[in-house]
């Protein structure tokens, strides 16, 4: 089989957020889809180690925040890559209630739904999860973030409970996938640093040294041995030392 394939498939990224029990659980999604249109209803597919999976299906509800193209990495970081039993995922993150009382994020958010479950199913991996939409709003007219230019942009591998997870292993003899023209048009014609690309070990982010990190404070054309020993990583929050040369 060519796995490469399923790279063709076309997804969006969200945030997936529900409450129980006075607490907030929350995480990045890419398999949201509408299913029928009178009445509306969405299905998710959440992986079964996920945190947030049985709170979603004891409380009956959740909400979906469609993200915006050019999201806020650190939103990305912290409901992606993190875990909602080591760190408070909302905290710093502009939230409003929905009808069913989930919590909707806003922040880097073009439009939301709030969702009633109505039944689940076991699909192996995964929970199919079925609602129907009682409310929703458009919050901007920006484009909204797709799978694909997020991977284009950031190098970004699935991580391992993506249902759109494949192992590297399968791909290798796969062609280099396509890179698209919208992300490549943000990029200047420079010559790679000697120092070279470094990659993050546990979400493939990669550290270009042309580009360097102005977000820390880190300027363009600054080598990889050269970014401070306490720098994480911008999506993920790894230390340095968990970044390998590409």
């Amino acid at each position: 089989m060519n796995f490469s394939a399923f790279h063709k498939l076309t997804y969006g990224l969200y945030v997936i957020a529900t409450e129980i029990d006075g607490k907030k659980y929350g995480y990045i999604a890419n398999t949201a889809f509408q299913i029928t249109a009178n009445p509306s209803k969405i299905a998710i597919s959440c992986h079964k180690n996920n945190h947030s999976a049985q709170k979603i299906i004891d409380s009956k509800k959740f909400s979906i925040s469609v993200l915006k193209k050019e999201v806020d990495t650190s939103l990305i970081g912290k409901f992606g890559f993190m875990s909602g039993a080591d760190i408070d995922k909302f905290q710093g993150v502009e939230t409003i209630v929905a009808k069913t009382g989930a919590p909707i994020v806003v922040d880097s958010s073009v439009a939301w739904f709030d969702c009633e479950v109505l039944d689940y199913s076991d699909v192996g991996s995964h929970l199919l999860i079925i609602a129907e939409v009682v409310d929703g709003d458009k919050l901007s007219d920006e484009e909204p973030l797709t799978y694909a230019y997020y991977h284009a942009k950031y190098k970004m591998l699935s991580p391992k409970n993506a249902p759109t997870y494949i192992d590297k292993d399968k791909l290798e003899d796969e062609p280099e996938p396509v890179i698209y023209e919208e992300v490549e048009e943000e990029k200047h014609e420079h010559t790679k640093s000697a120092d070279g690309i470094y990659s993050c070990n546990i979400c493939g982010f990669q550290y270009d040294p042309d580009e360097g990190d102005p977000s820390m404070g880190i300027p363009p054309g600054t080598p990889f041995e050269d970014v401070p020993d306490d720098w994480k990583c911008p999506l993920c929050n790894a230390s340095k030392d968990d970044f390998t040369k590409v």
